[in-house]
């Protein structure tokens, strides 16, 4: 992996640790913290980094190259849901920082990728040393989900409305 002083400015601009200051003696050595207890994986075009419906426990960066994010209808048919490059600063699998949960989406490469790779584990070790890291990221985790279930909500409602408005028009 790039050095800690290469890899740092990219760290920061993720969501989860967007609230860490480079600048900020304490916030460098819990980034530092975090740093180390990171891997990279490399993905040539076309891999599975992620398969919808399997356990996980790795939290992932994408540090180079670009993604796209699918997932499974209830009738089996693939919906394409993102392209997504290194240059959105992106990251997946966040939930598995606090359970190893089913996965709700496939990532495949697009090109060859690079992504640090944090285990739940690992993150929870570091968390024990240093919890501000671990109010810091949670709060963000918690704002993140906070709104998929709006987003979600007012998805159904809108295809509620919809099939309401056809059943109706049927009549």
């Amino acid at each position: 992996m790039d050095n800690f002083e290469t890899v740092l400015p990219k760290l920061v601009k993720i969501e989860l640790f967007s609230d860490f200051d480079v600048n900020n003696e304490n916030d460098r050595r819990i980034l530092k913290l975090v740093y180390d207890s990171m891997s990279v994986k490399n993905y040539k075009k076309g891999d599975c980094i992620i398969k919808e419906g399997e356990h996980g426990d790795e939290f992932f960066i994408l540090y180079s190259g670009s993604v796209k994010v699918q997932r499974n209808t209830p009738a089996g048919d693939v919906i394409a849901l993102a392209k997504l490059t290194s240059e959105m600063n992106i990251f997946f699998g966040e939930t598995s920082l606090i359970s190893s949960d089913t996965r709700t989406a496939t990532v495949l490469a697009s090109t060859e990728c690079r992504c640090i790779v944090l285990s739940g584990k690992h993150f929870l070790e570091v968390c024990d040393k240093e919890p501000l890291l671990g109010y810091r990221v949670l709060l963000h985790l918690a704002k993140r989900m906070s709104q998929t279930v709006r987003n979600t909500n007012s998805d159904k409602a809108t295809l509620y409305e919809a099939l309401f408005s056809e059943i109706e028009g049927d009549l």
